[in-house]
């Protein structure tokens, strides 16, 4: 079982300056290259530090690249929506050159209006923007040069230099949140990267026979394993890791709430984004305090044995499946984030790279 981790770039209720919290998060991150993680990754997401701010990550990755010597630097994930398509793929190869052939590509589609409306988009048109873009991209990054005549993006053939150094297929990745994305995934032939948001079974799990499917009808075979991002936090005492994992996962939860205003109806009227809707129901019906339990409860953390077993159990209903951490959030960081790191580098990896 391979093991990454990522970064969300949160400055939580704007407590530190911008530059303190890029400074602990690099620190950290250049510690997983030493430590074997598989993949480094970093978000993209603009005006809200409070949620998340890295307007850029293949500029963040390309630092890393010059301070790392092994693990793959992976965008998890290029908003495709919010960036011109050939730019993409001149960042990932340039981010392939520069770091000698570790370049991962994530890409996503984006769910924040606010986000939207910043860069003068429909978000109605994202579904359509993000497929058309999504193959003109993987195209561009295994021919060498890029071109389209589509209903978003006209591009005349124009070459990629630097090239890539080798192809990426086996390392593009997609995040899926939604049964449509899910399918999307499977049909371009790629791992889907969800981030946990509730129990295994019930929430995540139809989708990720969605995307399975959606792989199998259209490449044959079985699709790649998942990948799985928990927030997470060790400690051996196991009252005080719930204490602070809970804290620190119903704080990132709630800066969810607010980013993506999932306690407001306009997923209903959004085209591609009515299964988001049932947040809103949930909230309503539950009360924002129990949702965030949920939330917070569906996260990988504890004493480094309570976290191994969660693994376990989590395997046992996907089979298999590939983990991403991240160790700071909503509120965790600096010495407490970082000794969580520790313990669970020490004491939890090594196993969960045996299951």
């Amino acid at each position: 079982m391979k093991v990454h981790m990522t970064n969300l770039i949160q400055n939580y209720n704007n407590a530190r300056s911008d530059y303190e919290v890029f400074k602990d998060q690099l620190e950290l991150s250049i510690r997983a290259d030493q430590d074997g993680y598989e993949s480094i990754g970093c978000v993209e997401h603009h005006f809200d530090p409070g949620y998340s701010m890295c307007p850029d990550n293949t500029q963040f990755l390309s630092y890393l690249a010059a301070v790392t010597k092994n693990a793959k630097m992976h965008t998890t994930a290029v908003i495709l929506p919010w960036n011109d398509p050939m730019r993409v793929v001149e960042k990932i190869a340039l981010l392939d050159n520069l770091s000698d052939g570790r370049a991962m590509f994530g890409m996503g589609r984006g769910l924040a209006r606010r986000e939207y409306e910043g860069f003068g988009l429909d978000m109605n048109e994202s579904r359509e923007r993000f497929d058309e873009a999504a193959e003109m991209i993987m195209r561009g990054l295994e021919e060498g040069f890029v071109e389209n005549d589509g209903k978003f993006y006209k591009q005349k053939k124009v070459g990629v230099h630097p090239k890539p150094l080798g192809t990426f297929k086996g390392r593009t990745t997609m995040v899926a949140m939604s049964p449509d994305s899910a399918i999307a995934a499977g049909k371009l032939g790629v791992p889907m990267l969800a981030f946990i948001q509730g129990p295994m079974e019930a929430m995540h799990m139809p989708m990720i026979e969605d995307y399975r499917k959606a792989f199998k009808d259209t490449h044959g075979g079985d699709a790649p394993p998942p990948m799985m991002i928990d927030l997470t936090y060790c400690h051996n005492d196991s009252e005080h890791a719930r204490k602070v994992a809970y804290e620190a996962c119903v704080n990132y939860y709630i800066t969810c709430v607010e980013h993506y205003e999932f306690g407001g109806r306009h997923f209903e009227n959004t085209k591609g984004y009515a299964s988001y809707a049932a947040a809103k129901e949930a909230i309503d019906a539950m009360g924002i305090q129990a949702v965030a339990d949920v939330y917070a409860n569906a996260q990988i953390w504890g004493t480094p044995e309570e976290q191994i077993a969660k693994h376990e159990e989590r395997k046992a209903i996907v089979g298999d499946y590939e983990i991403i951490s991240v160790f700071q959030y909503g509120g965790l960081h600096g010495q407490a984030a970082a000794d969580s790191y520790d313990l669970f580098t020490r004491e939890v990896k090594p196993k969960l790279e045996k299951l």
